[in-house]
C-alpha cells in the first residue's frame, strides 16, 4: 500500500488527511495497518499511505489525528426496516407469525403514514450513524419518507421497491406496490446517495405471477431483488403444502436465483441449497440477534462461508431485535457461526468485517462505490476508540472491533467525505427534535 512521492514536487492540496493508530482498510483481506494516513478530497480517497509520505506529498485542509483508535469503512446494514424504530420494544417475546399477525401488522394499519415513515426512520438513520453505519438496505412502505429522512441524515440508502399481496395505506395491491415503488426511484435518479432494491416481502406473501414480474424487472434495470427466505420451518411447512417444493426451489422454478438476489435470514437451508444460491451467484443477508430474538433458529454459517456464498450482516427493524447496532451483530454472527458447527475458528473477527462492510457492499452491487478503503472509492468510514481503560489491553484491533468494542466506542461517521457523527452526536438534527418525535408516536401507539 505504497505511494511514490515526486522529489521536488509541490504538496498536493486535500480536503482531509486522518491520521489513526490503526486502519482496517478490508481490502487486501486480513491487513492491519499502523503508522498509516487516509487521504480525502472532493468526498472520495485519494490515498491510503505511510505517514511520512502523506506529510510530503499532501497539504490537507485539515487534520484529524486519532491516537488509539481505528479507521475502518461505514459498516453497512444489509437488512432493516428503519421506520420500525418506533415500534421498538411493541412486541416483544412472540413467534414470527403471532408477532406479525397479532401486533405488527395490526399496527401498521392503524398508524403507518408517511409522517410515521418520516420519524422513525430519522430515528434508525441517527441510530445507525450514532453505530458507524453508512449505509442501510430498507424495505419498508412509503419509501419516498425514508429517503426525505436519509437525504436529511446525509446517510447513504439502497429503498426498496416493496411487493405484497395485500393491501395497505400505501397500496392497493402487487401492482400498485411496484408502480409508486419505480416512481420513486425515477424521481430519485440524480441522488448520489440513494439507490434502489425491488423488495418482494417473501414467498408466503407473494404470488407467482408478482414474482415472475419482479424477475423482469430486475433483469431490465439491473438491480438486486431483498427478500425474507427460509426465516422459519412455519414457511417452508407451508410451502410445501401450497406448491409442493421448498422456497429457494420455487423462487429457482420463477427465476428469481442469480447475482441479484439477496436472500434475507436463510436460517434453514440444506446442503444442497447452499449449494445452488453459491452457485447461482446469491447473496445473504445474516441477521443473528432478530434470528435468536424470534426463535427462527441459526443458519449454517460455518458452511455457507466455506462454500463462498456472499454474505453480510442485518439488524432487522427494531420491532424484532431491538437495536440497530452491527457490533452487536458482528459479535453474535461470530459466536454463533462458531458455537453452531463447533468450531473455534469459523467465522474469525476479518471476515466477519468483511461482511459488515464489503459483503454488505456486494450485495448490493456498490461494491465498487464503498465497502473497503481502496482509492477511488467513496469516503464513508467511521472511527472507533479502542484505548479506553475497559478495552485494555489490545493485543488485535480487529478482533477488538468484533468481540470486545461496542458502538458506544464510535467517536466519528463519514459518508462520502462528510463528517455526519461526531462525539457521539448525528450533527444533522437536534436530539430534542428526535425525542419530541418519538414522544408523539409512543402517545398514539400507547393508545
Amino acid at each position: 500500500m505504497k505511494s511514490i512521492a515526486v522529489p521536488g514536487a509541490s504538496p498536493e492540496d486535500i480536503d482531509l488527511l486522518i491520521r489513526p493508530e490503526w486502519i482496517i482498510p478490508i481490502e487486501p483481506a486480513g491487513v492491519t495497518l499502523s503508522g498509516h494516513s487516509l487521504a480525502l478530497s472532493n468526498g472520495s480517497i485519494l490515498a491510503l499511505l505511510p505517514n511520512d509520505e502523506a506529510t510530503q506529498r499532501f497539504n490537507p485542509q485539515e487534520t484529524l489525528d486519532l491516537p488509539g483508535q481505528v479507521l475502518l469503512p461505514g459498516l453497512i446494514n444489509l437488512h432493516t426496516h428503519a421506520a420500525m424504530s418506533l415500534l421498538r420494544g411493541y412486541a416483544d417475546d412472540m413467534a414470527l407469525m403471532r408477532w406479525l399477525s397479532e401486533r405488527i401488522w395490526p399496527a401498521e394499519a392503524h398508524h403507518v403514514t408517511p409522517d410515521f415513515v418520516r420519524a422513525g426512520s430519522l430515528l434508525a438513520c441517527a441510530e445507525m450513524l450514532r453505530g458507524g453505519i453508512t449505509t442501510f438496505n430498507d424495505m419498508y412502505f412509503f419509501p419516498e419518507a425514508a429517503a426525505s429522512a436519509a437525504r436529511r441524515m446525509g446517510m447513504r440508502a439502497a429503498l426498496g421497491i416493496i411487493a405484497i399481496e395485500f393491501p395497505t395505506r400505501y397500496a392497493a395491491d402487487a401492482d400498485d406496490y411496484l408502480a409508486k415503488g419505480l416512481a420513486i426511484r425515477d424521481a430519485s435518479s440524480g441522488d448520489p446517495l440513494l439507490s434502489f432494491c425491488l423488495a418482494p416481502h417473501a414467498p408466503y406473501t407473494v404470488a407467482d405471477k408478482t414474482f415472475e414480474k419482479v424477475a423482469t424487472l430486475a433483469a431490465q434495470l439491473e438491480i438486486p431483488i431483498h427478500m425474507h427466505v427460509h426465516e422459519t420451518r412455519h414457511e417452508i411447512e407451508e410451502s410445501l403444502a401450497l406448491h409442493g417444493v421448498r422456497p429457494i426451489e420455487r423462487l429457482r422454478r420463477l427465476g428469481l436465483l442469480g447475482p441479484q438476489l439477496i436472500a434475507v435470514h436463510a436460517v434453514h437451508l440444506e446442503a444442497g441449497e447452499i449449494e445452488l444460491l453459491a452457485h447461482e451467484g446469491c447473496h445473504m443477508a445474516h441477521c443473528p440477534t432478530s434470528n435468536m430474538k424470534l426463535g427462527s433458529g441459526i443458519p449454517p454459517m460455518s458452511a455457507i462461508q466455506a462454500r463462498g456464498l456472499n454474505f453480510g450482516l442485518g439488524t432487522d427493524g427494531a420491532a424484532s431485535n431491538n437495536r440497530l447496532d452491527l457490533f452487536h451483530e458482528m459479535r453474535h454472527a461470530a459466536l454463533l457461526a462458531k458455537g453452531a458447527s463447533q468450531n473455534a475458528e469459523a467465522l474469525g473477527a476479518h471476515a466477519t468485517l468483511h461482511a459488515a462492510t464489503l459483503g454488505g457492499a456486494r450485495a448490493l452491487g456498490l461494491d465498487g462505490k464503498i465497502g473497503s478503503l481502496l482509492p477511488g472509492k467513496a469516503a464513508d468510514l467511521c472511527a472507533v476508540r479502542l484505548d479506553e481503560w475497559l478495552l485494555q489491553p489490545c493485543f488485535d484491533p480487529a478482533s477488538h472491533l468484533v468481540y470486545v468494542a461496542g458502538r458506544e466506542q464510535v467517536t466519528h461517521t463519514w459518508v462520502a467525505g462528510k463528517l455526519v457523527m461526531s462525539h457521539g452526536a448525528p450533527l444533522q438534527i437536534n436530539i430534542s427534535e428526535l425525542l419530541d418525535l418519538t414522544s408523539l408516536w409512543h402517545t398514539r401507539l400507547a393508545s
